[in-house]
């Protein structure tokens, strides 16, 4: 039977669910921070989690994409348990991330940025000879709207542009899935708009989960939310329904707004 990075993106497309978690916990100590979580991602599917502070989310992030270990339960990417796969087995499948502080290298460019994205999930990424331009390095610049600035070092960016380089950093290399941790923090009123211009515009295929605590942005570029509540799933519905839900409003955007 072949492995995920063996298959074609129609044969993945085929298979229903880009990620499925079932009854996933992680522990510290007598801390629970996630607790019997189970939600499914179709492929393809724009997910949203949001939750107050502490609600879990970024400790459930980093279950699946394996940084913390789970400590009950079973993680499943396109058909696959990576359970016990460590992150770059996880990346090699096409799973990736964006964390909610950078880890750009700011004294390289934003195209050296991306090629060492590139390389880095390519065969030959031991390998870090180049001659002229990376083909996929400069596609990926286009499509997150960084060309002009494609020589210009990362320290000199903006803070947009250097989400929007982060999120560049993780479409490297034809990803199935990509988690995004509060893309918009910080941004301005103009790079937010942006950043949804650039979210919308990222192809069908592609599935996403977004933590964000902008619900305006959130809400805008999904299809599914999950709401999470001390470590376990409280809500699950469209953005219209959990934008209504009286008991969201309280115990989320009640918190958000005396944060």
């Amino acid at each position: 039977m072949a492995s995920i990075a063996e298959l074609q993106p129609r044969e993945l497309l085929s298979t229903g669910d880009a990620l499925r978690l079932e009854g996933v916990s992680r522990s510290f100590g007598a801390l629970r921070a996630v607790e019997n979580f189970s939600f499914s991602v179709a492929a393809g599917e724009r997910r949203a989690v949001i939750g107050a502070n502490g609600a879990g989310k970024t400790t459930l992030f980093n279950v699946i994409m394996g940084d913390y270990a789970a400590s009950a339960g079973r993680v499943r990417f396109f058909g696959d348990d990576v359970t016990a796969h460590p992150p770059y087995e996880r990346i090699r499948a096409g799973m990736r991330r964006t964390y909610q502080s950078s880890l750009l290298f700011r004294d390289l460019t934003v195209r050296d940025n991306l090629f060492l994205a590139v390389r880095g999930v390519s065969r030959g990424r031991f390998s870090f000879r180049r001659s002229g331009k990376s083909q996929s390095t400069e596609d990926i610049l286009e499509r997150v709207r960084l060309t002009h600035v494609g020589d210009e070092s990362v320290a000199s960016l903006s803070h947009g542009q250097q989400r929007q380089l982060e999120i560049g950093m993780a479409l490297a290399g034809a990803p199935r899935l990509i988690l995004f941790d509060e893309p918009a923090a910080g941004l301005s009123l103009a790079e937010r708009r942006e950043l949804v211009a650039l979210l919308t515009a990222l192809p069908a295929h592609m599935s996403f989960i977004l933590i964000e605590h902008d619900l305006e942005i959130a809400l805008r570029v999904v299809s599914r939310v999950t709401v999470m509540h001390n470590g376990r799933m409280l809500k699950e519905g469209t953005p219209a329904e959990i934008e209504n839900d009286a008991e969201v409003q309280e115990i989320y955007m009640g918190q958000a707004g005396h944060a």
